[in-house]
């Protein structure tokens, strides 16, 4: 009954009139970011098809034995992104923030597929033929390689819900526990793992900025005074 009632709670706030034009607009973000992201994957599959395409060495997977941690990486990931989700929605002074947060992430890992095409490292794990698989093949050809988003998202929800301290300790764990992940899979090279928590940490700070209505609901201490 409480979290049915925390969610009713979520629904009133973002449907206030003056929360609205903000709502539609996180809405549009999100539709665009997943246009992009698709058209980004078609383009980097299109590259790593090519015979011209070539993976390059990379010191840890070189040393670093391959071992099907698709339990985790597939299902793990999508059950991951249902209770964010559902968190996310019953926290309604984080929900607008972090809807454009993620559509700028999005974007900015569409636009960074889109620029440098190699290919997939030999021997990766490939996902199954199971229904969780085709959902995750739906949003992933295995072809956007940089960077992480199995590590990124994570570790920026941390950052959004910083003074949460359970849950940011879960969130980072989350991110390290999927870094490995892939990395053992061999289906990301290091640099992709290793550079997430720093786009991480860009994405949000651009966020408080480009969004900054939107993060003084969650931090108005934060709010300069005039």
């Amino acid at each position: 009954m409480k979290i049915l009632q925390r969610y009713h709670a979520t629904y009133k706030y973002l449907f206030k009139r003056e929360r609205l034009p903000s709502l539609i607009t996180g809405f549009i973000l999100l539709s665009v970011s997943f246009l992009a992201n698709h058209f980004a994957f078609v383009y980097a599959h299109a590259y790593a098809i090519r015979p011209t395409s070539s993976y390059v060495g990379d010191i840890i997977l070189d040393n670093l034995p391959v071992v099907d941690l698709n339990p985790i990486i597939v299902e793990g990931m999508l059950i991951a992104i249902v209770v964010g989700i559902l968190y996310v929605l019953s926290q309604s002074r984080y929900v607008l923030f972090t809807m454009k947060t993620l559509a700028l992430f999005i974007i900015t890992r569409a636009l960074f597929m889109s620029l440098t095409h190699i290919g997939i490292y030999p021997d990766h794990i490939q996902p199954g033929l199971g229904a969780f698989d085709s959902v995750y093949l739906f949003f992933n050809f295995q072809t956007g390689l940089f960077f992480s988003g199995h590590t990124c998202v994570p570790y920026f929800l941390a950052l959004i819900f910083w003074e949460k301290k359970t849950i940011r300790y879960i969130c980072f764990a989350v991110s390290f526990i999927f870094g490995i992940s892939v990395l053992v899979a061999h289906v990301h090279y290091s640099i992709d793992v290793f550079a997430a928590p720093f786009m991480a940490y860009g994405i949000f700070n651009i966020s408080k900025y480009l969004f900054h209505r939107e993060y003084f609901l969650i931090k108005p201490e934060e709010r300069p005074s005039i």
